[in-house]
């Protein structure tokens, strides 16, 4: 039997086996010594027909109104070795610090190359880290949750998908420990989210138009006219927000692979839909949610087709142009649409893009 403490120091909520005297944070390695058993189960929500997750008290203030995870696993010495993972960890970071403002200590980051075990990419690390991201969010909070890795999907038996699969991460130990399904992910990171508060996630996966569960996906062609779907489960569960506004940008489309792109130097890769996010953003044509999307699209169609290089023309990060060396492009193009969720509608060529 698992119960569930708060952390002593950030008061991350830590599932602690029966009969344990204390525990070790994933997050911030403080260790908590229980001295009462815990407080009882949350009552359940009527509206959501769900229990409620107790989140506990607010986030320390160093944590900022600004604060990410950001999440590279590479899967180094396995079979399923990615080479721009961490790199796309790096970027982001480096997008967030520099162009939006987020503290240095306000993003956690989750790679193999950490040195505090604590911080690699497994799924009880994701799960302590996504758990933090929300702690103690509040009105004018801005969260950003970026992933990089593998995705796959598995047979749904709730009734709550159209196509009757859910969408899955894969944390470094998925083999022995398991994937991180949709549902879990739209509870940690969704419906939690308060009046007010933003929370924008980028998923660089297989399979991920929709992982994150968000009611809403932005159904786009290549002349840029779109309509909503509506992904609402029959059942009624609810899938949006407490109030806050959920937004998700995607490498593919559900039933889609993304790339870990040797479009790039042989240098170095990158997963094809963060380097496009990134570049969007660093061309100007991150505006509004709609021109992001064209543009990442765009990006991606034309790579491979005429011999130019995802770096070629124009301004990017300055940690990409580090990275970057001239690479080539691979022949015959990526076979990925960047896709859009949300936990609302709204009109994707006024609204503007923000973090």
């Amino acid at each position: 039997m698992m119960m569930l403490v708060n952390c002593s120091g950030c008061r991350t909520p830590l599932q602690l086996p029966h009969g344990a005297p204390c525990i070790r944070c994933a997050i911030c390695g403080a260790v908590t010594h229980v001295a009462a058993p815990p407080a009882a189960a949350p009552s359940p929500d009527p509206a959501r027909g769900a229990v409620a997750p107790s989140w506990g008290p607010p986030p320390p203030a160093a944590h900022g109104r600004k604060r990410a995870v950001i999440c590279g696993i590479s899967y180094r010495f396995s079979r399923h070795e990615l080479k721009g993972c961490i790199n796309d960890a790096k970027c982001m970071r480096h997008l967030l610090t520099t162009r939006f403002s987020f503290p240095d200590d306000s993003i956690i980051m989750l790679t193999e190359e950490q040195t505090d075990p604590y911080k690699i990419p497994t799924k009880h690390n994701i799960r302590m880290a996504m758990y933090w991201l929300l702690q103690g969010s509040q009105p004018g909070d801005s969260l950003v949750f970026h992933y990089s890795g593998h995705g796959a999907q598995q047979r749904s038996y709730s009734g709550d998908e159209v196509d009757g699969m859910d969408e899955t991460l894969c944390p470094l130990d998925f083999e022995t420990q398991g994937m991180i399904v949709d549902d879990e992910i739209n509870a940690a990171l969704v419906r939690p989210l308060p009046h007010g508060a933003k929370l924008h996630a980028l998923i660089d996966a297989c399979h991920s138009g929709t992982a994150l569960d968000l009611p809403f996906l932005c159904r786009m062609n290549r002349s840029g006219q779109y309509i909503w779907e509506d992904h609402r489960p029959r059942s009624g569960v609810w899938k949006g927000t407490s109030g806050g506004e959920a937004i998700s940008f995607s490498g593919c489309d559900d039933n889609q692979t993304s790339a870990d792109t040797s479009a790039l130097s042989k240098i170095t890769s990158t997963g094809a839909m963060t380097f496009c996010f990134i570049q969007a953003i660093e061309r100007g044509q991150g505006t509004t949610y709609g021109s992001i999307l064209n543009s990442m699209r765009a990006t991606i169609r034309n790579t491979g087709g005429g011999g130019d290089s995802l770096a070629g023309g124009g301004a990017v990060t300055s940690l990409i142009s580090m990275l970057l060396t001239g690479g080539s492009a691979s022949t015959g193009g990526l076979r990925q649409e960047p896709q859009l969720t949300a936990c609302d509608t709204f009109d994707v060529y006024a609204k503007p893009f923000s973090l």
